[in-house]
């Protein structure tokens, strides 16, 4: 699924368009390449239709602006499809953006799912005091400071090599100065606690144990006590980019916290041979 040149949002299909299965959104982290969902597509697409947000390496614009464009793209997808179920999942910086659409647009959305989401409600990370530096950097001395970020950002021992790979290979696709502005979108991130007790939709928040980029776990605490219906799912040996690591399966996690709904279609389950024959 290789992204169009594009100079705003868009969402990329990874897989034939099904109008039948509920609509599955993935708001990706700083990187906004919209790549990084690659392990748990194969799941994900036998119950859902996916769709991958794709920032522009060259977009620079506020939340609210991105938070409108978003809602913009999926009331245009619901426009087109029978299936008005809609689960929203933000990651990292993505779940940033997801509560901004949910709080833009809640009448759209039916479920939330936040992995290790970069709000900073509980308290500010390292990353976002660290990177002033960003800025002034050429673009080819910060490609290569990205190696640095690499171990970091992922448990790189839970990553097959094609996922390290383009985990690397998204982080180098922004210049400098577009992930400056995007970590200085992170620095100035507000919510209010008040509005969030306004969402009523069911949201399931990832916390990584491991994470050494974000306090993910104080984060995914801060947030259920605010959000009124929400649970929270620790990875107790995963890093910041859960979703690339091998032994994470997004589609069963969902089921096994009895967050998905009855529109989304169950996978067929082989029979016990063993109880039918007696053995």
């Amino acid at each position: 699924m290789m992204p169009e040149l594009k100079s705003h949002p868009y969402f990329l299909t990874p897989r034939s368009p099904n109008p039948d299965y509920p609509l599955f959104v993935y708001l990706s982290g700083m990187d906004g390449t919209g790549q990084l969902l690659r392990s748990q597509i194969p799941n994900l697409a036998a119950a859902f239709d996916v769709r991958c947000l794709v920032i522009p390496p060259h977009y620079l614009s506020n939340w609210q602006d991105l938070a409108n464009q978003v809602a913009s793209l999926i009331a245009t997808e619901l426009s087109q499809r029978r299936s008005q179920s809609v689960y929203l999942c933000g990651e990292s910086f993505g779940g940033c953006l997801a509560l901004k659409v949910a709080l833009t647009a809640p009448h759209l959305l039916h479920r939330i799912i936040l992995s290790n989401p970069a709000t900073s409600v509980s308290q500010p990370s390292w990353l976002l005091w660290g990177s002033q530096w960003l800025g002034v950097l050429p673009d080819n001395v910060y490609h290569l400071s990205t190696l640095t970020l690499l171990p970091v950002l992922s448990s790189l021992n839970r990553m097959i090599p094609s996922n390290r790979r383009a985990l690397l290979e998204a982080m180098r696709s922004l210049p400098a100065k577009t992930m400056h502005w995007r970590v200085s979108m992170l620095r100035n991130f507000k919510v209010d606690p008040a509005a969030l007790e306004q969402l009523t939709q069911p949201v399931l928040i990832l916390a990584s144990a491991a994470d050494r980029l974000w306090c993910s776990l104080a984060e995914a605490k801060s947030l259920v006590n605010y959000l009124p219906n929400a649970t929270m799912s620790v990875l107790p040996k995963s890093g910041h980019a859960c979703l690339l690591e091998t032994d994470v399966n997004l589609f069963e996690i969902l089921n096994h916290q009895n967050f998905l709904d009855l529109s989304v279609p169950q996978p067929e389950i082989e029979p016990d041979l063993s109880e039918i024959i007696g053995v």
